[in-house]
């Protein structure tokens, strides 16, 4: 990450609540090609969440804690901030020196935005401020919210946006929050209702949503040079596995997360 912090722009997308096996079914389904062809072999990396919901788990990744690998540690961190002994910070780890990732990546230069979708980053409320107040530049809209079947292109055309606003030279750190999959998402689902509910198959329908306009983010966040992406989810949900609805609670569903990261070459003029 030393070789990249400062050479490249950052993107940071957060799939709010998309559970592993959902993501993992899609992929190897092909259900989901446009992320599918970023993914390490097609496949996503199992990993395990930071929080076991919105608020606690975006604490912790903006403190450079990200999901951690599922399997025996430990594992070194992409980010770290600077504190005497760490065993997870490596001489390729990218140490900081401010309380978080945010403000770290801003005292090197970079131009921290976020674009926030579930109501932890809605800044109507003393709550709904404190993670998007890390950021230099936060935006919000209620298109761009849990309740709106079309929040993913509202978020990316802001996203384009903010893009085309920069200087050429400005590093960017982007940070998209997608609410997409929370509930509700049964919407996302041609024939479903909102009498039935959110399912397991809304879920999915609502990650075929994203993947089909997920190109546009990507394109804009390396429109102006390479771009270092990580997409992951910051928790689960369940749908009544053994008897458990929602998150905020310690199941298997909720701690198991998606991930990746990957590099984004801009398009050739």
């Amino acid at each position: 990450m030393n070789e990249i912090v400062g050479s490249h722009d950052l993107l940071l997308v957060t799939l709010d609540t998309l559970r592993y096996d959902v993501a993992q079914e899609l992929a190897a389904a092909g259900r989901i090609p446009h992320l599918a062809a970023h993914l390490p072999g097609g496949r996503w990396e199992r990993r395990h969440a930071p929080g076991s919901f919105t608020y606690a788990s975006h604490q912790a990744i903006f403190a450079g804690f990200l999901p951690t690998p599922a399997t025996p540690g430990p594992h070194p961190r992409l980010f770290a901030a600077r504190f005497a002994g760490s065993e997870t910070t490596a001489d390729s780890t990218w140490v900081f020196d401010t309380p978080d990732l945010v403000s770290g990546l801003a005292a090197a230069g970079y131009r921290t935005v976020c674009i926030g979708g579930v109501g932890f980053f809605n800044q109507q409320a003393p709550l709904g401020s404190v993670l998007p107040g890390m950021f230099q530049e936060s935006h919000w809209e209620p298109e761009f919210g849990v309740p709106s079947p079309t929040s993913f292109e509202a978020q990316i055309t802001r996203a384009e946006q903010v893009v085309a606003a920069l200087p050429d030279e400005q590093r960017l750190f982007l940070f998209v929050n997608v609410s997409a999959l929370h509930q509700p998402n049964w919407f996302h689902l041609p024939g479903a209702t909102r009498e039935a509910g959110d399912s397991r198959r809304t879920h999915a329908a609502a990650l075929e949503y994203v993947d089909r306009h997920v190109g546009r983010l990507f394109a804009a966040a390396s429109s102006r040079r390479r771009c270092f992406a990580i997409v992951c989810s910051d928790h689960g949900t369940t749908y009544g596995d053994d008897g458990f609805t929602g998150h905020r609670l310690g199941h298997e569903a909720v701690w198991t997360v998606p991930y990746a990261h990957f590099l984004l070459e801009p398009e050739a003029p």
